[in-house]
């Protein structure tokens, strides 16, 4: 049950990080030369790593990685709302 909710959460974060990655927002201009890499995608690769990761660590029974990654999204989802709505 735990890879199902880091999954589902995993789709929510992947599509506010692409909203994020084309809203434009001047803030992007401001990030460090690697983000850029690849027009952003380098940046998708790291949060498809954390997802896998936190699945691979609940299937090997570690909850507080469910839980971990269920307190990260809510953060991703926090900012990415920020961002969009230009709050920031």
């Amino acid at each position: 049950m735990a890879i199902l909710v880091i999954f589902c959460l995993g789709i929510a974060n992947f599509a506010a990080h692409k909203a994020v990655l084309e809203s434009g927002h001047p803030l992007l201009g401001q990030m460090p030369r690697f983000f850029h890499l690849l027009s952003g995608r380098v940046s998708l690769l790291v949060e498809f790593v954390m997802l896998l990761g936190a699945m691979l660590m609940a299937h090997a029974g570690s909850l507080a990685w469910a839980w971990g990654y269920a307190v990260y999204s809510a953060f991703n989802g926090l900012s990415a709302w920020l961002i969009l709505t230009r709050k920031v």
